[in-house]
């Protein structure tokens, strides 16, 4: 078809989430790391605007649209060359190691507009 593979917008939106948290100053990887955090996705969604095509260069803009103690919601918004491909949502829940739900350290609070 020439457009680009639906679930690859789920994996843009996955990239996009990890550089806003180095972005606002926390590094991802080392919050699983170092204190135990997961983000595990409990909901997402994708609306489709506009099909992006092989070889596109797309801007994603992420947001917090809502964050808590236990829950955070991500938005995107994807686009190329100003034209909007696309609109997405993932909503994750706070997990501890055990992959339990747990509180959000107080040292990420401000990160996540707590």
């Amino acid at each position: 078809m020439g457009v680009v593979y639906y679930a690859n917008y789920l994996v843009w939106m996955e990239v996009a989430r990890v550089e806003y948290c180095k972005a606002v100053g926390f590094n991802y990887k080392e919050m699983e790391m170092e204190d135990g955090i997961f983000l595990a996705v409990a909901e997402s969604q994708c609306r489709h605007i506009s099909p992006a095509r092989f070889d596109d260069e797309i801007t994603i803009a992420t947001t917090i649209a809502e964050a808590g103690n236990r829950l955070v919601t991500f938005e995107y918004e994807m686009s190329c060359s100003g034209r909007k491909v696309a609109k997405g949502k993932t909503r994750h829940i706070f997990l501890n190691r055990d992959l339990r739900p747990v509180r959000l350290p107080p040292k990420y609070c401000t990160l996540f507009g707590v």
